[in-house]
């Protein structure tokens, strides 16, 4: 409503105020402010409106330099019109833009169930600018017969190169987790995929594309979890006495520079116990800076929250990153939180590849689900 007020407010002063002062010369700015917000017909209309409060203002004040203010109006109003469709236009292409942005995103960051099993999974994205919908990092979770496994990573880079070598990743992870009974064999997998796609749409300037990534099994009787770390900022598991940082016993290389750097691939093994919470996240969250410089204090801030639910976690750390960064991340940014639940807590929700009781007759398995 602001070019309607405006109209009105310099069509007042204009009225109330001495002739000589001639605030009506300023009535073609209502059309001009029209044409940044409103179609192209409205916009007609106002300046038409504005037009004629014009005229009538002559007639209450004769000698305003009415037919100059008059040809400034019709002048402004086409030009306004024009703008107003030019504007709609661009409006309808970056509307379609958006939906190419969300179909890809949904393609490297498709939802999550809430529940595997005994297991409850949140996740988080948090994009570095206001109007990104996509960007290099990436997550997933499948549940296989081998346990319930988890991906999280981040490619170097930005822009739709970066999301297509994330989808390549995610995509490998995808086919491959069902397929391979460790985790050293998916990885391969992921860093072949990641290592084909680089070659096919090789990255601009000397620098090599690559990309960070942790891989997480999660059995399904409980009790220990396996992590690979390619290069990845280590998880936090949270229980309710301490908080530990889930540092890899021997670095595992980089996707797309395990030729660079041999393709030894280590698994640690971690105890869990119910209710215990992981966290997992991307470089942006540790790194998120306030004004001073100071990086987002991760840990600290871990120790500090209570036993609560993945999905309340990934709020309050949603919040408080955006409060110390004022707003203003620098890095895209990806989290997942898992909690692993007690078996009272389970409800009826059985994961298809767990084990099943003795005496029920058991179907061969007959290759990959």
């Amino acid at each position: 409503m602001s070019p309607v007020i405006l109209t009105v407010v310099i069509a007042s002063l204009a009225y109330a105020t001495p002739p000589d002062v001639a605030f009506s010369r300023l009535l073609p700015a209502a059309p001009a402010l029209a044409a940044a917000m409103w179609p192209v017909l409205p916009t007609v209309l106002l300046g038409t409106v504005c037009l004629f409060l014009m005229i009538g203002l002559s007639i209450v004040f004769p000698g305003l330099g009415t037919w100059w203010t008059a040809g400034g109006i019709i002048a402004v109003t086409v030009a306004a019109a024009y703008g107003s469709h030019v504007r709609l236009q661009r409006e309808r292409t970056l509307f379609q833009v958006r939906l190419v942005a969300d179909a890809a995103q949904q393609v490297v960051l498709s939802p999550l169930p809430h529940h595997f099993g005994g297991v409850e999974i949140e996740s988080m994205y948090l994009a570095a600018a206001a109007e990104a919908r996509i960007g290099g990092d990436f997550y997933e979770v499948v549940d296989t017969r081998y346990g319930i496994r988890l991906l999280i990573g981040d490619v170097r880079g930005k822009g739709l190169p970066a999301v297509g070598a994330a989808a390549a990743i995610v995509n490998a992870f995808r086919e491959a987790a069902y397929g391979e009974a460790d985790m050293a064999g998916v990885a391969r997998r992921m860093d072949a995929s990641s290592t084909r796609y680089n070659a096919a749409f090789p990255p601009e300037g000397s620098m090599e594309r690559f990309a960070t990534a942790l891989l997480v099994e999660i059995p399904h009787d409980g009790g220990r979890i396996e992590i690979l770390n390619c290069g990845h900022p280590p998880p936090l598991l949270l229980n309710r006495e301490t908080l530990r940082a889930l540092e890899p016993s021997a670095p595992s290389p980089l996707l797309n520079l395990a030729e660079l750097m041999g393709d030894r691939y280590h698994i640690d093994s971690f105890d869990v116990a119910p209710g215990d919470v992981l966290l997992l996240y991307t470089d942006g969250v540790a790194e998120a800076r306030a004004r001073d410089g100071e990086f987002f204090p991760l840990a600290a801030w871990m120790r500090r929250q209570p036993p609560t639910a993945p999905g309340e976690l990934l709020t309050a750390l949603h919040h408080e990153l955006l409060h110390h960064s004022r707003g203003q991340l620098d890095d895209d940014i990806a989290a997942l939180a898992v909690r692993l639940r007690a078996p009272s807590d389970q409800g009826p929700a059985v994961s298809p590849y767990a084990p099943r009781a003795r005496g029920v007759a058991e179907s061969p398995e007959g290759g990959d689900p």
